[in-house]
């Protein structure tokens, strides 16, 4: 079905926001002659780099609060992925008969080139990445979505001959539902508890997550992570070509590592590249992502040799097991990002060294247990901040390691300094989201960054 355009059309952006989706939405939507309106809970001011983005065009703006009036009177409503589906302006809008859609929901239903989305509960910016840089050296590719670009701005210029790579979280799969849309080749890195909060159940958020191999048809293809019963169990809805990757099993057919190597099987013949003390990105969870993506490109047509080649010139990514630097013989790690107790896990377990840990903040009502018993098996001290951080410590409980609590984070890293030795790590690995003390993960990664600089840290860009 060809989508409707968009010209004199009244159209409300619900949640401008400050990641760049709200913005790119209105920007587009201007563009093509729609009467916008955009609004938002947030004042103007808190909001002020959106507002500046869209200066010149256009639009209505009804900031720090809704209008009733903005819904009722729209025709078509796109709505931030962050606003619950519940909302009663939603709600409002529907009844009045609005076309609800979303930033990511325009963007595919008008994207001429075929699309490899992305998702997974942690890895999927990583792996985004990854396979963006992989698919460069094979042809044009543009990449975005949830890794922090929307590309709505971009569809007049991408052509049929290119590709786009997209990280999709569970939010914007589910968006996806209402079009019935799916990447034509999907990745899932791993699924473990997240966003329930939003979701209410991991059933549904599970379901959310199938959306990105749901619509596909027979000339589609899903890679999925074998290692992850949960998601190699997907293989069975799958309509089109299953992928298998693996870190620690060899495949009859699929992906996988073995001593160093990246061995492929695909039903060509087997071939293999070596990755042996070449990659710079730390840890088992990341030889998994290079493993998805590697697969992802190798099926689109991108050599074993080009593969390997961007794998070992990939960096870590902002606030993601980044290194920012050492301070006498203590290096410090930023994996900000790490906002389940499953992330922390995971990053402490890249780790031989004695870990300073610094964790807690805002509850996305996941199972802390696994982070627990992490923390209990691999840290030497753990410095606990946030909303969390009393139940943390009472779960931790005694006969474990040093375990302090402290007000914000920069004193966090004070004590973390004054606990380490030379050797150890100090990670911030919080396990859980930003919200209670920051504006996003972004920002709690750079308070992280200076207050280690102020403190004598010497970094390592």
């Amino acid at each position: 079905m060809v989508p409707r355009p968009y010209q004199g059309r009244a159209v409300t952006v619900m949640g401008l926001g400050l990641f760049g989706g709200g913005v790119g939405a209105a920007r587009y939507l201007a563009r093509q002659g729609a009467r916008v309106t955009v609004t938002d809970l947030k004042p103007a001011d808190v909001l002020a780099p959106s507002v500046e983005a869209l200066r010149g065009l256009p639009m209505t703006f009804h900031l720090g609060g809704h209008d009733p009036a903005d819904f009722t009177g729209a025709e078509v409503l796109v709505v931030s992925p962050a606003v619950p589906k519940t909302s009663p302006y939603v709600v409002m809008a529907e009844k009045a008969g609005a076309e609800i859609t979303s930033e990511m929901n325009l963007f595919v239903e008008r994207c001429p080139a075929p699309i490899v989305g992305v998702t997974g509960s942690s890895g999927k910016s990583t792996t985004t990445a990854l396979v963006g840089e992989m698919l460069a050296l094979a042809g044009p590719v543009r990449v975005g979505g949830n890794i922090g670009k929307s590309l709505l701005e971009d569809l007049p210029d991408i052509r049929p001959h290119e590709t786009v790579v997209l990280e999709l979280s569970s939010f914007q799969l589910e968006d996806l539902g209402r079009i019935a849309a799916s990447p034509r080749t999907a990745v899932v890195t791993n699924l473990s508890e997240n966003h329930l909060d939003r979701h209410g159940t991991m059933a549904a958020y599970i379901d959310a997550k199938k959306n990105i191999l749901r619509f596909q048809g027979a000339g589609g293809a899903v890679v999925l992570n074998a290692d992850d019963a949960e998601v190699r169990s997907w293989g069975a809805e799958a309509r089109g070509r299953v992928v298998l990757f693996s870190s620690c099993e060899v495949l009859a057919e699929g992906v996988f590592a073995q001593e160093g190597q990246v061995v492929f099987r695909l039903g060509q013949g087997e071939e293999r590249v070596d990755l042996a003390g070449r990659l710079r990105l730390r840890g088992r969870h990341n030889v998994s992502n290079v493993l998805a993506a590697a697969a992802a490109a190798r099926l689109l047509g991108v050599t074993p040799h080009q593969i390997a080649e961007a794998a070992a010139a990939m960096q870590p990514l902002p606030h993601r097991l980044q290194l920012l630097g050492w301070r006498e013989g203590v290096q410090f790690f930023d994996d900000s990002k790490a906002t389940t107790p499953q992330a922390a896990v995971v990053a402490m377990d890249a780790f031989a060294e004695p870990i300073i840990l610094i964790a807690g903040g805002y509850d996305k009502h996941s199972d802390p247990a696994p982070m627990v018993a992490a923390i209990r098996r691999r840290a030497k001290a753990v410095i606990l901040i946030g909303a969390t951080a009393a139940a943390l410590q009472r779960a931790i409980g005694p006969g474990g390691p040093v375990v302090e609590r402290v007000e914000g984070l920069e004193a966090a890293v004070g004590r973390a300094v004054a606990l380490a030795g030379t050797g150890d790590v100090v990670l911030l690995a919080p396990g859980y989201a930003s919200w209670d003390m920051f504006d996003n993960y972004e920002q709690r990664g750079d308070v992280f960054r200076q207050a280690a600089l102020d403190l004598g840290m010497k970094g390592s860009r």
